[in-house]
Order: structure tokens, then sequence, then C-alpha cells
């Protein structure tokens, strides 16, 4: 099993190695028009986010919008990816940084803090998601140093809300923006 995934990761990154390839050797206004296009979904997504998280009356709604600039990507598969392990470190993170401000780690206490932030990356490895590891140490960064008022749980729960808010207003987006183009090119080819 573990050769199957490891082929399909192998897969991957090649597939990924040859559209980056295949993007830089676009002409120049082609790389503007596919950059315009990256950007105008990435503003989208994170203005849909801010809105959504405005409405439902999260604390800090911006943390919505930077999950959703954070998680957009070039393809709808590389978002919902990438949207997945953002939720998966945002769950690790809240819940290590929730046990160790529990425990009294944070911006006071800094072998708290950095044993808290190594022991999320470390989890997240042994549970085979290492690229939610980063994530989820960014979270638990955000839980033991912003400051909060209110009690302890309240700041891993809004992470988490807006991280769903921020990756579900990007995967909309991106699916929009996908769908968009192969309309166009569905109408383009009968011509």
């Amino acid at each position: 099993m573990n050769d199957t995934r490891q082929t399909r990761h192998e897969a991957r990154t090649r597939a990924a190695d040859l559209l980056v390839g295949l993007v830089k050797s676009l002409p120049f206004r082609e790389r503007v028009v596919e950059g315009c296009l990256v950007a105008l979904q990435a503003v989208c997504g994170a203005c849909l986010a801010y809105g959504a998280s405005i409405a439902l009356h999260t604390q800090q709604p911006f943390w919505a919008a930077i999950t959703a600039i954070a998680v957009t990507q070039h393809t709808y598969a590389d978002t919902r990816n990438l949207s997945r392990d953002q939720f998966i470190g945002a769950m690790a993170g809240g819940l290590f940084g929730f046990v160790g401000a529990s425990l009294g780690a944070g911006a006071h206490e800094l072998l708290g803090y950095a044993t808290t932030v190594a022991a999320v990356i470390v989890a997240c490895w042994c549970v085979n998601v290492g690229s939610a590891a980063r994530l989820g140490a960014i979270t638990a960064t955000i839980v033991l140093l912003v400051p909060m008022q209110g009690p302890l749980w309240d700041v891993p729960l809004f992470r988490l809300i807006q991280v769903v808010i921020g990756t579900l207003s990007t995967l909309f987006v991106s699916w929009l923006f996908g769908w968009g183009q192969r309309r166009i090119t569905q109408m383009r080819s009968s011509q």
C-alpha cells in the first residue's frame, strides 16, 4: 500500500513540475493573464471569506481571508488538497495549542511554546499528514501567541471556524473559475 501511495505521490510531483515548467515556458503576455486569473481567484475567495466571517460575527474575520489566500492554487484539485491540509493542520494546531495554553505555554513561556509547536509537527508526521504539519504549527502559534480575551477554547474554535470559512470560500471560487474556463473552452472548440 505504501508503494502505491509513494508511486501516486511521485506521479503527482512530476505532473506538478510539468505544469510549473509549462507555465514558466509561456510567453510573457500569457503569464500575465494567468497571474491575473490567479490573483482574481485569490481576491474573490478572500472577499467571500471575509464577508462571510463578518456576517457570522466571528472574531478577527481577517483570518478567514488570509486562509482563503493561503490555499488558493492554480487548479481546483490543488486548491482542494491544500484546503484539506489546512483544515487538518488547523485541527491539530488548535488542539495542541489549546492543550499547550491550558498547561501554561505561550508568549511568556518559551519552552512550553516550542514544545507545543514541535509536538504538533511530530504528531502530524506520525499520522502520515506531514503536509499539514507546517499549517498545524502556524495555528498552534496563533493560539499560543496572539493575545486573547475570553475563555481559553475561544481562539482555537474561532480559528477553526475561520479556516473552514476560508477554505470553503476558496473551494467554491476555484470550482467556479474551473467551470467558467471549461465553458469558455467548450464554446471556443464548438466554433
